[in-house]
Order: C-alpha cells, then structure tokens, then sequence
C-alpha cells in the first residue's frame, strides 16, 4: 500500500510518517531528508522554486520504482513529499491505480498558528525532523502554495486534527 501523507508546512507530516512506520513496518520517503543530502549542498542563490521542482521531479521518478520493488515484497512505502498541490497527489494515485496498488491519503489539518509554532521550535531545537530551517518567508509561500484536499480527495482518508 502506498501511503500519502498530505498537510502543510509545519503539520508534523513527517513526525506521523515515522510513527505509522513504526506501526506498519513501511518505508518511509521524505523529501526534505532527499532534498537536503542531495540538492541543497549544491544549490545557489539565483536557484528557486523551478529549480527544486526539477529535482524533486527526478526523486519522485526514483521513488516509484523503488515502491515497485516494495510492493514486491509486501511493504508499505510512505510517502512524506509535501504532496502541496492536487495534482501531485493524483500523480501518485494514478501511479497507484495503474499499477493496481492500494493507497490511501493521511491529511493533517491543522491551524496555521500551531504549524508556525512548531516551525519556530524545530528551527530553535534543530531535533530529529530537521532537515534545513524554514524561513518565515517559505512558511508564508507555503500558506499560499498548498491546496487543501477536497472532500472528494478525502473520502476513505485518514484525517488528523489538533
């Protein structure tokens, strides 16, 4: 099963993707861990959005074949990718559905406040889920950026409040 862990900066996506690990016993994919090994040390100042768009593209590619292999083996892969914009989490439910793979979305929905807080602490205690600080500038892009789920996205979705 596919796993898609959806919600907005600061939501906690990949503190829940490492406690359903632990449940499950999946695999866990968390972008920021990729970006931040693979991308970041090489990115300068005039590199933006586009840029980062185009590797995590190349990831994502990376990704569906390695959660091929797991499917294979019967482990669940989680997929903590940002997953911001609609479109994006209908590019891994196509991948799911063509390849007759179960998935299902977790949506953490909660308030901006408690997310900018968690935010300021992580960038404050540098602790195991972080990967690059967060500006309060990529927090604002991110406030405008994401794309709540639609009612229709969520049926059968796990959704987690505050």
């Amino acid at each position: 099963m596919i796993h898609l862990i959806v919600g907005n900066t600061g939501s906690g996506k990949t503190t829940y993707a490492n406690k359903l690990k632990k449940e499950i016993g999946g695999v866990v994919f968390s972008i920021d861990k990729w970006n931040n090994i693979l991308f970041i040390p090489d990115k300068n100042i005039k590199d933006g959005l586009a840029w980062f768009l185009e590797r995590i593209e190349r990831s994502e590619s990376l990704i569906m074949s390695l959660i091929k292999q797991l499917e294979n083996i019967g482990v669940d892969a989680i997929l903590d990718l940002g997953l911001s914009k609609s479109v994006h989490r209908e590019k891994f439910k196509n991948f799911a559905s063509l390849n007759s793979y179960k998935v299902k979305t977790h949506f953490l929905d909660i308030s901006k406040e408690i997310r900018l807080s968690r935010i300021i602490h992580r960038n404050e205690k540098k602790g195991d889920t972080f990967e690059f600080e967060v500006t309060q500038e990529n927090f604002d892009f991110m406030e405008h950026w994401f794309e709540k789920p639609t009612t229709a996205e969520l049926k059968n979705s796990v959704i987690i409040r505050e």
